[in-house]
């Protein structure tokens, strides 16, 4: 039976491989053979390979094998497990396209449109990438170790790389209206991240009120691998004592928890809301507070101030979660 750590990682491989698939052929389908310029690793893969016809896998691969075993002991080692595996991924699947396509180019004529197809599948892959709590190598884990130690704003970080990579490929394509549809298809491709990654981190809140609320709670326990938090409340016209189920879940199990209210208590009553952000176990992360806290206590033992923490009341403290019913 796999544990809830096992289907995590599962679930994760799984989505890094269907955004791998879709990104590698849009960038060896629209943008490679109609010279359009990405940003990151693949960009500087795509230069090399006009420029001096060194194939475009050796140099993504290479380039990320290297930069991960720089960041091994910086991000850990099931970050760069993950992120080699969607590198070895995106090599095997755009060498595929690039077969596909051998001998003819799709949307020739077209830049606009390959740009914006090329541009949408990239930054599909980004986006799933990310919300597989991995990256898809290249750019993105160079800004990531150097965020970790310094106050900098990964976009800012890759966006700037980005730039520069596109305006580098002018060395190999002497084409400046080239290089400008490089710059159209980072303005795209940024959009389709945001929403991907929007998208895919979306939370919604349930308010579930039924007299079955300990089996629903199970039910979502098991199945939809949510915890269920549990309210007393009194109906103020009839007066009655009621349970109420508190449930937080991502907006793509949604329709998942409503099968489950509606197989066991059809009578439910049931209220959903979009939240803006859900932090803690199960979703996202404090990673801006962690890492304000990590750079004060560092200027703390500078200063030879202790920062041991002091004992406070336990109420006060605990960790706020969702425990499963």
């Amino acid at each position: 039976m796999l544990t809830l750590k096992k289907y995590s990682l599962l679930k994760d491989l799984v989505l890094l491989t269907i955004a791998m698939f879709i990104g590698s052929l849009g960038w060896a389908i629209f943008l490679l053979p109609n010279h359009i310029t990405t940003g990151g690793i693949p960009g500087l893969a795509s230069i090399l390979y006009w420029g001096l016809n060194i194939p475009v896998q050796v140099t993504f691969l290479g380039v990320n094998a290297l930069l991960l075993l720089i960041a091994l002991k910086v991000l850990g080692w099931q970050f760069c497990l993950k992120t080699l595996y969607a590198a070895v991924m995106f090599t095997l699947f755009s060498a595929l396209g690039q077969h596909w396509m051998e001998g003819s180019t799709l949307l020739q004529g077209q830049p606009f449109m390959a740009i914006v197809l090329g541009a949408a599948s990239l930054g599909s892959t980004v986006g799933l990438g990310l919300a597989s709590n991995a990256s898809t190598g290249g750019t993105d884990v160079i800004a990531a170790m150097i965020n970790k130690y310094h106050d900098i704003s990964l976009g800012k970080l890759i966006l700037l790389v980005d730039i520069s990579i596109v305006t580098a490929s002018y060395l190999a394509l002497r084409n400046w209206e080239e290089v400008i549809y490089g710059y159209i298809f980072l303005f795209i491709f940024s959009v389709c991240v945001d929403k991907v990654v929007n998208m895919m981190h979306q939370s919604v809140q349930f308010f579930i009120i039924s007299e079955k609320y300990e089996q629903i709670g199970r039910a979502i326990n098991v199945n939809a691998q949510r915890g269920c938090t549990t309210i007393s409340g009194q109906g103020f016209y009839s007066g009655r004592e009621v349970k109420m189920l508190f449930v937080l879940a991502r907006q793509t199990e949604s329709a998942k928890i409503f099968s489950i209210i509606n197989e066991i208590d059809p009578a439910a009553f049931v209220s959903q809301s979009s939240v803006i952000g859900v932090y803690g176990e199960g979703f996202d992360k404090f990673k801006a507070k962690r890492k304000k806290n990590s750079m004060l206590q560092e200027q703390a033992r500078k200063l030879g101030i202790t920062t041991e923490p002091i004992a406070t009341n336990q109420t006060n403290t605990a960790k706020s979660q969702q425990p499963k019913a």
